[in-house]
């Protein structure tokens, strides 16, 4: 069989990086936090070790995790889902995607709309997604003029009442802002239609219609070489747009992350030689950005319950990888992206897969003080450490499957 399982839990940051403070993240740590405030219970991340990598008050350590366990930095500047999942997938921008903290310059919103036939743009400011349609869609309503805003992320978003633009012609205006307005120094990471619908003081956004336009990523990415040696490839969720169609041999979209676990255990029984990579979106787009620690948790919990159905249809030449893409702290004041470090789970479940990664990592332990081994290397207990980088994971996937392996990472395989 020997599949590749990568789950990104969205926004699952587990404590600011050290340049935090470039980013007025000082103090972000999202499970951390959420584990402080709510007092969730993760009893299967638990047992793989979740608590292991941070000090959580509701999540205990264990003394012998069914996971390797360890967290990741982040390299490449900025702290959206573009960068990171990009970093996982072995990409290290030299700089960062532009941002606009005061919106976007005038000739670039007079070109937009020239483009697409609109007298002018509403908003044009780093908006919460839901604030911006409750304070610019009725006069959306009566204009027909569509909302374009930002955020502290790399976005452009277009907003229009599903009653005033067809979905359609949105995500056509999307195509035009990302291949002829978003180009060169306005290379933003991702442009994304956000149709709504309702009333006045009742408007909500159709998220099941949500589209996002990312910018092309290098070739020289995990999910491309392992398409490219014959690796089937497959997305669940939202990743497939990260990566702009590229590098997939299929792809499933998904509503919610109840869908996308369900889509995920329904492939887990057909896939063979597959590399799944897998984002469940809620624990960021529902509850990170609205500063909700309950949902939060309530989403965590979500798929906690999930784990034990999961890790039963792991074969024993298979591995699954969980991690996240950037924090996204709910407790904050903030309902943006956080820099933060991210948690590593790698679950293997084959004994002799176990052997063979306690080995290697006894071989090399002395290599590297920042990777530290804990426990009984027979048992496979292995304490990642803090890797160097997100792209770690690429390499370990590339190690995985046997191909080549050109990334900026080391693998923990």
């Amino acid at each position: 069989m020997k599949n590749c399982y990568l789950i990104i839990i969205d926004g699952l940051g587990v404590g600011a990086q050290e340049d935090a403070h470039e980013y007025g993240d000082v103090g972000m740590n999202t499970l951390g936090n959420v584990s402080a405030q709510i007092g969730v219970e993760l009893p299967n991340l638990a047992k793989m070790g979740i608590g292991n990598i941070i000090p959580l008050e509701s999540v205990p350590s264990t003394e012998n995790p069914t996971a390797t366990f360890g967290k990741m930095r982040e390299v490449s500047g900025g702290k959206d889902s573009t960068t990171g999942h990009w970093e996982i997938a072995g990409v290290h921008l030299d700089k960062p995607f532009p941002t606009y903290p005061k919106g976007f310059p005038e000739d670039v919103i007079q070109k937009f709309c020239d483009k697409v036939g609109v007298e002018k743009a509403l908003c044009n400011l780093p908006y919460s997604g839901t604030d911006v349609i409750r304070d610019f869609g009725e006069e959306h309503l009566n204009s027909g003029n569509p909302i374009v805003y930002t955020s502290a992320d790399s976005v452009f978003q277009i907003a229009t009442h599903d009653s005033v633009t067809s979905v359609e012609k949105l995500n056509e205006w999307c195509d035009i802002a990302r291949n002829q307005i978003c180009v060169g120094e306005h290379e933003v990471g991702r442009v994304i239609a956000r149709p709504f619908s309702g009333k006045p003081g009742d408007f909500y956004r159709l998220s099941d219609q949500r589209k996002d336009f990312s910018a092309i990523p290098p070739e020289n990415n995990v999910v491309q070489t392992a398409f490219d040696a014959g690796i089937h490839t497959l997305s669940i969720g939202k990743v497939v747009d990260l990566f702009a169609g590229k590098g997939f041999s299929e792809y499933r979209k998904t509503k919610n992350n109840a869908e996308g676990i369900s889509t995920l255990l329904d492939v887990m029984d057909e896939v063979k030689e597959t590399f799944v990579f897998v984002n469940l979106i809620d624990t960021d787009q529902l509850f990170g950005h609205r500063l909700d620690p309950a949902g939060y948790a309530a989403s965590l919990k979500e798929f906690d319950d999930a784990l034990p159905q999961i890790l039963s249809k792991i074969d024993e030449d298979d591995v699954l990888i969980i991690t996240g893409d950037h924090g996204n702290d709910p407790c904050s004041d903030s309902t943006d992206h956080s820099r933060e470090f991210v948690p590593l789970l790698v679950y293997p479940k084959s004994t002799t897969l176990r052997e063979e990664l306690a080995m290697k990592r006894s071989q090399t332990s002395g290599l590297d003080n920042s990777i530290r081994q804990t426990g009984n290397p027979s048992d496979g207990v292995v304490n990642l450490g803090t890797r160097e980088t997100f792209a770690d994971v690429a390499s370990s996937i590339a190690s995985f499957f046997g191909i080549e392996d050109s990334f900026p990472g080391k693998s923990f395989l």
